[in-house]
């Protein structure tokens, strides 16, 4: 078995390969361009013989560079809110153009068990909006993207869902909550919350800081990924992942602050960023259908947990 794994030198791509090479029995061809948020390193597990690296931006590669492949998943994207604001030119290019390339690719490979695009809850929109007030977001609501970020994310979807009408491509679209955990990137908002206050420096919070985000643990959405992709019963559909653990951003600056010793940096409350979106909120009862017979968050690590474990012993 083989599974092409794009942006698989990033957060949530190098926890995906980890896992992977930790439970099953897989070659794995990691593509990635090693941008600024990419770093080899986060692949934790050494690769085998038949294991490959390939570097290369995703609007660039060809079937011939990927060769033949069971799965192909897709965590390649550009992701940070803020540059999108300053920039969207590079998220239309990777997010829509790269996610069009893939496809191209994929529907090429007779051997293709399975396109998985990883997707975001950004793509819902605000619930706290008129029309989502108090709601939350199944797997049909409609998409009404606030940035360019998450517009790009959900053309991409639609471009998934099309191939798959069009050229019978086989596909899942996992749309996932704020990942946390080893590896993330500095310019997240909890790192930057650590850094910041580790540094003695003021934590700037957009707005009033109300904004509430949902929560999971890394390795615990690559493990729902997985169990999806090997399913074969899995297939042509939409999930949601997440852990309805719900904080609002102030509430993980104090927690963060009450964790890391000795701190004296303040909250220096800044102009709201544009287009922010007050609330982001999924409805899980689909996974939990499929996870029936035991409780989905069970083995999830809280949030609080994990901040006391990396940032409790600097």
């Amino acid at each position: 078995m083989r599974v092409v794994v794009t942006g698989g030198a990033g957060f949530i791509g190098s926890a995906f390969i980890n896992y992977l090479k930790e439970n099953f029995h897989c070659n794995i061809l990691c593509v990635d361009s090693l941008t600024y948020c990419s770093n080899l390193d986060n692949i934790k597990i050494e690769f085998g013989l038949d294991d490959q690296f390939l570097e290369k931006d995703i609007c660039d590669v060809t079937p011939k560079d990927l060769g033949e492949y069971d799965y192909l998943v897709n965590f390649a994207a550009e992701s940070h809110v803020d540059n999108s604001i300053k920039n969207g030119k590079p998220f239309i290019k990777s997010n829509i153009e790269g996610t069009f390339n893939l496809l191209e690719c994929a529907r090429q490979n007779k051997r293709l068990k399975k396109f998985i695009q990883i997707s975001t809850d950004e793509v819902y929109g605000d619930m706290e909006s008129v029309v989502f007030k108090h709601k939350s977001a199944n797997e049909d609501h409609e998409l009404n993207p606030s940035s360019y970020y998450s517009a790009s994310k959900a053309a991409a979807d639609l471009l998934v869902k099309a191939c798959h009408r069009t050229y019978g491509l086989p596909y899942l679209i996992t749309r996932t909550c704020n990942n946390f955990g080893e590896h993330q990137f500095k310019e997240k908002f909890l790192p930057v919350i650590y850094n910041s206050i580790k540094e003695g420096k003021n934590i700037p919070v957009y707005g009033d800081g109300k904004q509430s985000r949902e929560w999971i643990y890394v390795y615990d959405n690559v493990r729902i990924i997985a169990e999806f992709m090997f399913n074969e019963h899995i297939i042509n559909d939409t999930f949601n992942i997440g852990s309805n653990i719900e904080f609002q951003n102030i509430e993980i600056i104090k927690m963060i602050q009450e964790i890391v010793p000795d701190n004296t940096a303040t909250i220096e409350f800044v102009p709201d960023r544009l287009g922010h979106d007050r609330e982001y909120r999924l409805d899980l009862g689909k996974l939990r259908n499929y996870f029936a017979g035991f409780d989905i968050t069970k083995s999830f690590l809280h949030i609080k947990d994990y901040l006391i474990g990396m940032y409790g012993k600097q």
